[in-house]
């Protein structure tokens, strides 16, 4: 559809830009970044108070799987409302509510749909992982908690103490350090936390996670759940391998601990299938849900194995868990995605992406990694010259090594993870092999090169990664701007240029998308130079950057 026509005044844009900067708290975030006021909006396209019209590749954070103002969210938004319904009802059945869990479940992983209870939250993401957390706790009776290195599950002081960290300096929770959380390494494959990368850095990854937890002086009690997000978004777009998705199931299954997926921003088509664990088989026991289930409006559940329904009435509860106008739109969203088969949709064209900035970075070694799953895309920008790894002989290839989100297939055609010496019939996930790099011929050190695995290290001085770029990022998402293109920032050091569009972008909007997206490369890598890491002369009438999808 198309846009009204917006008077163009750049002088009111200017004053309400002021008077937020004045009035609002210096926790801002994205408006210091983009200083722009939308005032219309329709899919993917945003306009602003000054009238240029922009692009819109942040979709809410995620939450607008369907884009600005869908006809049948607007639609279901207009029934309830026309129809007199209360608006909000607490936990109080309600045949909104009613249809909106039928659709959900109907879209369920099958094992888990058919055994599942939900738990309707406060309307924010971080407010399920709260309950996820409790739920794990109190059916366990354990406190402990696993999480991962580079994960975010939101801002409030569990979600935070189970993130890698704040998006802001000095804002973990005071009390997080003592909340029992184990960090585990998270697959990384161009950062990758073993300096190895590919199938192997993710055995290597699951192999710390079950021997730490078998070890009695490993310092891990054993803990109430594990929590992980199936692509790391806030983290910088990584996607979790499937085999070592599966393990962590196997793993957590062998040990009786409670896995958790925070489908918050992978759910609801985003990365090509409709949950993201959809990729590996893997059903959890507890899945976080919250954006697009809501159809662009506040809404959170928490679905869960019934045998983990423990807690007595009232352990969880919040005012606006009766969201009717979202549970509406939330059901319409859904339905919507699953019936036109958006997530395939998202599958082709987030490739169709992937393929053509894969094509752009090669031979500019700024852009070190192009990586995703779906319409869920990140582009890692480096500073190469400062950071390579040297004296080995190797030169950086331009294009960094592109994760595979699958790594599915070893040498010889077999799964790394192949045959179990565990039967986890009870969660009816596949058995895979114990670590067959365990041990090398002869009883050396478990991770000393066999004779038959030169490859493996081959790879190690590839995956030692220049370092982050921010300040390139910072203009590159200027430089977005000034072409009517709207981009997020992510990763470690805010150095991951995010993609986030719409599962309804056309396929001229993708076209334009990535035109604008290396245009903007393009100028700021010409603008900033390979050595410099300040902020180029012409990002600086924006506000610095800040990153965080802030539930």
């Amino acid at each position: 559809m198309a846009l009204a026509a917006v008077p163009g005044d750049g002088g009111a844009t200017q004053g309400i830009l002021r008077r937020q900067a004045l009035r609002e708290s210096a926790a801002r975030t994205y408006a210091r970044a983009l200083p722009i006021v939308p005032v219309r909006a329709r899919g993917m396209t945003v306009e602003g108070a000054d009238g240029r019209r922009y692009l819109d590749c942040l979709s809410g954070a995620g939450a607008l799987a369907l884009g600005h103002n869908h006809p049948v969210v607007l639609d279901a938004i207009r029934a309830v409302l026309d129809s007199e319904a209360p608006l909000q009802v607490l936990d109080l059945a309600t045949p909104v509510k009613d249809a909106f869990t039928d659709e959900l479940f109907a879209t369920l992983p099958p094992g888990l749909a058919s055994r599942a209870r939900v738990q309707f939250c406060g309307p924010a993401g971080t407010d399920a992982v709260e309950a996820a957390l409790k739920l794990v706790r109190t059916a366990t009776g354990r406190d402990g908690l696993l999480a991962f290195s580079g994960a975010y599950h939101g801002m409030t002081a569990g979600a935070l103490a189970a993130s890698g960290g704040a998006p802001a300096d000095g804002v973990m929770a005071a009390g997080a350090a003592a909340a029992g959380v184990t960090r585990l390494p998270f697959p990384y494959d161009y950062r990758c936390p073993f300096g190895v990368g590919g199938e192997r850095g993710a055995e290597l990854a699951a192999h710390w996670a079950e021997k730490l937890l078998d070890d009695p002086k490993g310092g891990a009690p054993h803990p109430a759940g594990m929590i992980l997000e199936p692509v790391q978004g806030e983290g910088g777009v990584i996607p979790a391998p499937d085999g070592w998705l599966r393990r962590m199931r196997e793993i957590t299954a062998a040990r009786f601990i409670p896995l958790i997926a925070d489908e918050v921003q992978t759910g609801v088509g985003r990365t090509g299938a409709f949950w993201a664990v959809d990729h590996s088989g893997v059903e959890p026991d507890v899945m976080v849900l919250s954006k697009a289930i809501g159809g662009g409006l506040p809404l959170a559940v928490v679905v869960y194995r019934e045998d983990l329904d423990l807690w007595p009435p009232g352990a969880h509860a919040g005012t606006f868990r009766g969201n009717q106008l979202a549970m509406a739109a939330g059901a319409a969203t859904l339905a919507h995605v699953r019936q036109n088969n958006l997530a395939e949709r998202a599958a082709t064209v987030g490739g169709r992406m992937l393929e053509r900035l894969r094509r752009f970075a090669a031979g500019r070694p700024q852009i070190g990694d192009v990586r995703g799953r779906g319409l869920m895309i990140g582009v890692e920008l480096v500073a190469p010259e400062t950071g390579f790894a040297a004296g080995a002989g190797v030169a950086p290839t331009g294009a960094g090594p592109v994760a595979n989100p699958d790594h599915e297939e070893a040498p010889g055609g077999t799964t790394p993870y192949e045959a179990s010496r565990y039967e986890a019939s009870r969660y009816e996930v596949s058995p895979y092999e114990v670590s067959p790099y365990e041990a090398s011929p002869g009883g050396g050190a478990p991770y000393e090169t066999s004779p038959g695995e030169p490859a493996l290290y081959a790879d190690a001085m590839r995956t030692a990664a220049p370092p982050a770029a921010p300040a390139l990022a910072a203009a590159v998402q200027q430089e977005c701007l000034r072409r009517g293109l709207i981009v997020e920032l992510g990763g470690r050091h805010g150095a991951v240029i995010r993609l986030l569009p719409p599962l309804t972008i056309t396929d001229e909007q993708t076209e334009a998308v990535v035109d604008r997206l290396t245009d903007a490369l393009d100028a700021s890598i010409r603008t900033a130079g390979t050595h410099s890491r300040e902020l180029p002369p012409t990002a600086a009438p924006f506000a610095p950057p800040s990153t965080g999808d802030h539930r």
